[in-house]
């Protein structure tokens, strides 16, 4: 029942959302939303997850690990990442289309998809046994809602 509630609050505080940004602090992801009444609400990820546009991965966790092309050794710190490039090109389309959110599912083991308009989802997936925070998703000065539920 937690379980449930906690992914209905989720659904509650992202649904209708304008997906705003993507970008990463050090290695772990970052999705910024706006609400309706200038509410900025996050999920942050510090497991695997992915971005899908029209079964296509057009953006994904591992990006962080592999630098572009001639970015040097300190791509990492830079922000030259492959995953940096994918998102600066993410963010000029999500500045243009505005798209808001339409659906939130979440499974039970901490799996969790945000959908919106013109065919993109969020895909959150942990991956570790531990009681390690995997994802949290909130409204800035507001409650937090996560996975593990006892790491938030």
């Amino acid at each position: 029942m937690a379980a449930e509630l906690r992914v209905d609050e989720i659904t509650r505080i992202l649904t209708g959302t304008v997906v705003h940004s993507v970008g990463r602090a050090v290695d772990m992801g970052v999705v910024e939303f706006h609400g309706p009444d200038g509410e900025e609400i996050m999920v942050h990820m510090q497991c695997p997850f992915r971005i899908v546009h029209d079964s296509r991965i057009v953006l994904g966790s591992a990006d962080m690990r592999y630098a572009q092309k001639g970015a040097g050794e300190q791509a990492f710190d830079e922000f030259r990442m492959i995953y940096d490039a994918r998102a600066t090109k993410i963010n000029k389309i999500l500045g243009q289309l505005h798209p808001s959110v339409t659906g939130v599912t979440g499974g039970e083991s901490g799996e969790l998809t945000v959908a919106w308009e013109q065919g993109f989802r969020l895909e959150v997936f942990p991956d570790c046994s531990g009681n390690i925070e995997a994802w949290r998703a909130f409204v800035r000065g507001d409650a937090h809602y996560g996975f593990p539920p006892e790491t938030i």
